[in-house]
């Protein structure tokens, strides 16, 4: 894990919650918990934390899965990834704001999701910036190709 990250316990989502207005709802701390447990480079959809809820015995439907989600990432809580398969992923927002996130290479073959956490793109940004005049805040990056393993299975 990089420098720029650090993890968040429920104490702290609670607060970022209700900076912004909302309340920690037992659905709310539920879903995020599950997001804490796993913070460790997983990539879930709502059909997985909805899956988790399921095995814990949880009464929380899909539906309410769908909304907390969409409202945690529009909150800035949870990162919303399209790895364009069609399904969108969520994961704990644990970078500062003003440092980017890490990126992501995606194995076209077996679907695998590798996290890359060097930014090598600044040198980019700034020439960008200098030329344009546009100022950025961020960029999201994705690398579609074949994992190790699966380059090791053709041979």
């Amino acid at each position: 894990m990089s420098e720029n990250r650090q993890l968040f316990d429920l104490k702290d989502l609670r607060g970022k919650l209700s900076e912004q207005g909302y309340k920690m709802t037992p659905q709310r701390k539920e879903i995020l918990r599950i997001f804490v447990e796993q913070s460790g480079g997983h990539h879930m959809s709502a059909e997985d934390v909805y899956g988790i809820l399921q095995e814990r015995n949880s009464k929380i439907g899909l539906a309410t899965v769908y909304r907390a989600l969409d409202l945690l990432s529009e909150l800035g809580i949870l990162v919303q990834i399209d790895f364009g398969d069609g399904c969108d992923r969520y994961e704990l927002n644990t970078a500062d704001p003003k440092v980017h996130h890490h990126h992501h290479l995606i194995c076209l073959k077996c679907k695998r999701v590798i996290e890359f956490e060097e930014d090598l793109l600044d040198d980019l940004e700034a020439n960008i910036e200098e030329k344009s005049g546009f100022r950025i805040l961020n960029h999201e990056v994705k690398f579609l190709g074949y994992c190790k393993d699966c380059l090791a299975k053709e041979d």
